[in-house]
């Protein structure tokens, strides 16, 4: 029966528009993308030189990719020209699907300017110094796979941070793409094979309800959707596919056997091999034998901050971010207001529950969190450009130097040296991101630092350390007179904490051992000397929250039955249970992902008044 309701097309027009400014932005950075020329004439003399190879440089190309003379040549000088250490080219020819995958991840202009963006190329050829290669440990290779060019992309462009870029070679002809390897390459591009087809799924699904609720809406966005790939790249685009006439008209067809393809296709490659795998799972089983309680101290009975027993539970939990086994408990100081984990975590806890976070299983995961994490590098720097010119800047915390790294953008002039438990801020100086890497706890390097630097910072560090007052001392310890303190921090008494409850991502349970709120650390900054220049809330917000607690949901519904602490009963049926429920989630993202957009945006009015999750403090040691 007909009721006369006609349903706003609200998911159709969202589909619209996000194809239609898919298609808007692809078509732009396309045109950004520059373009190889023919080499200049060789110089008398010149012939024999070219004849030999690129000085200085090698080539790292997939199977059946053929670089002749000239195209080397040419890549060779416009590398030399705009100080590239690591050139990707972009054959003129590349098909349709990978282009658009291409262009929908990176941003020509972009990528020049963030220095910790992940590598990303066409995986065809790449152009490499010989002294980034010999740093990376790679080798020169002329029959690698499109995800093995990945991966050794992304590892080369940590190498040469600011000196990696592309350009279009149209002399290069592509290799068509083989949907079978699919679920290899995506995980070398760092992202989840499973999760990457169930959302294609959630996709497919979410233009057939379009279509379903208002049929002339959602035919419009899957009309725009087909002949996406020719408006990408007709007109004066600088890449002619000679696939593009084929492609976009069998389009919707193609995309379902390529699905089908890369879905019957091979696993991705296990990062370890079964026997390493076997020894890690015998290793947490080992460990979890006797249960968790030796990862906890004794309860306290007063609050660390402040000395006060009049303390509260303020929140029960899990381990929402890995999933290991264990309880729990955050305490809320009723007189001071300082949180903290009661009973904390042991020596022994710390390293059970950090271990596979930062490194091992989980260091992919680690380092792309950091690398999306730019837009908070820099303004942190321009905080301290506002009061400061540094020469010597101390990272504390500092893991990979990221901060460093973006900092330096900034501060061209200042040297940031960088400390931390791990061996990353070791990494993070073969890299060349940091001048000095110190391994350590940050008080035991106190004495030999006093005074040494202009700036120290904490950037998210304060809360995951067992004594925040012996870091504090620490640091008034290095800093000279006249210079300043950094500290960011999560905000306890942000809206997000009590809207989300237990699924506020800076809980970071069970890694966040002390919650300090803002009139706290501005206490404890003035008894040690400094005088706080200026706090920051809105641009401090980190965002993401309501993303993070939809995949902390995903994860409590579906754990990854890969990790070696989870239990491997039925790994295959708990495979295809995470997949499933990974397509069911993706409307879930999407909701998340406006409502973080959202967020973001009210945090520039609205931080100070409990809008940001986190905040940001300056302080002055003051001389004497």
């Amino acid at each position: 029966m007909n009721t006369g309701f006609s349903p706003f097309p609200w998911l159709a027009l969202l589909l619209l528009a996000a194809v239609l400014f898919g298609t808007l932005r692809s078509r732009r950075r396309l045109r950004h993308m520059p373009v190889l020329t023919s080499g200049s004439p060789a110089r008398p003399g010149e012939e024999a030189d070219r004849e030999a190879g690129p000085r200085d440089f090698a080539w790292l190309t997939v199977a059946g990719i053929a670089v002749d003379r000239e195209l080397e040549h040419s890549a060779v000088e416009f590398a030399t020209a705009q100080g590239l250490l690591v050139l990707d080219l972009v054959p003129g020819d590349m098909p349709v699907e990978p282009l658009l995958d291409l262009l929908h991840e990176f941003d020509p202009t972009a990528f020049r300017t963030d220095p910790v963006a992940r590598g990303r190329g066409a995986e065809h050829a790449l152009l490499v110094h010989t002294d980034v290669l010999r740093r990376a440990g790679v080798s020169p290779a002329r029959d690698l796979t499109p995800a093995g060019l990945a991966d050794v992309t992304a590892r080369l462009k940590r190498y040469a941070a600011r000196s990696t870029g592309h350009a279009i070679a149209p002399g290069l002809r592509g290799n068509p793409p083989d949907a079978r390897a699919y679920k290899a390459l995506t995980a070398a591009r760092g992202g989840s094979p499973a999760g990457s087809l169930g959302g294609l799924l959630g996709e497919t699904a979410a233009f057939a309800g379009a279509g379903y609720g208002t049929p002339f809406w959602g035919l419009l966005a899957f009309a725009a959707w087909w002949v996406q790939p020719y408006a990408v790249v007709a007109g004066s685009a600088p890449v002619r596919p000679r696939d593009a006439a084929v492609s976009t008209l069998g389009r919707p067809v193609l995309a379902a056997v390529r699905w089908l393809r890369a879905a019957a296709g091979p696993a991705a490659p296990a990062r370890w091999t079964p026997a390493e795998d076997a020894a890690r799972r015998s290793a947490y089983a080992a460990e979890l034998a006797d249960g968790t309680d030796r990862f906890f101290e004794p309860r306290a009975t007063a609050c660390p901050w402040c000395g006060s027993d009049r303390l509260r539970v303020r929140l029960r939990t899990k381990d929402r971010l890995q999933g290991k086994p264990g309880r729990f408990v955050l305490d809320r100081c009723r007189d001071c207001g300082h949180t903290f984990q009661n009973p904390r975590l042991s020596l022994d806890g710390l390293s059970f529950y950090y271990r596979d976070f930062y490194d091992g299983v989980g260091a992919d995961g680690a380092e792309s969190m950091f690398a999306g994490m730019t837009r908070h590098y820099r303004n942190r720097a321009r905080l301290v450009r506002r009061h400061a010119e540094p020469a010597r800047w101390l990272d504390v915390g500092t893991g990979h130097a990221h901060m460093c790294l973006v900092g330096k953008s900034e501060l061209p002039d200042t040297a940031f040296d960088g400390l931390d438990l791990g061996s990353g801020v070791e990494e993070a100086a073969r890299r060349g991101w940091i001048d000095h890497a110190y391994v350590g706890q940050f008080p035991d390097h106190a004495d030999t630092l006093a005074g040494r630097y202009d700036v120290v910072s904490m950037h998210h560090y304060l809360e995951h350390t067992r004594d925040p007052g012996a870091e504090l001392d620490a640091a008034a310890k290095v800093v000279t007179p006249g210079g300043h303190l950094l500290i960011e921090v999560p905000d306890p008494q942000c809206w997000y904490a009590r809207l989300l409850h237990r699924r506020w991502h800076p809980w970071f349970q069970p890694q966040h051992q002390h919650f300090v709120p803002l009139g706290n650390l501005t206490q404890a900054l003035t008894a040690r000397g400094f005088t706080v220049a200026e706090v920051e809330r809105g641009p401090a917000h980190q965002g993401q929250l309501f993303m993070a607690a939809a995949t902390a949901t995903l994860a409590a519904v579906a754990p990854d039955p890969r990790q070696p602490w989870a239990v491997p009963r039925f790994a295959p049926a708990r495979r295809v249970w995470r997949g499933a429920a990974a397509a069911v989630f993706v409307p879930v993202f999407a909701a998340a992902a406006m409502l973080d957009l959202l967020g973001s945006a009210a945090a520039r009015t609205l931080g100070p008044a409990g809008g940001s999750d986190a905040y940001r403090v300056l302080a002055r040691k003051e001389p004497g």
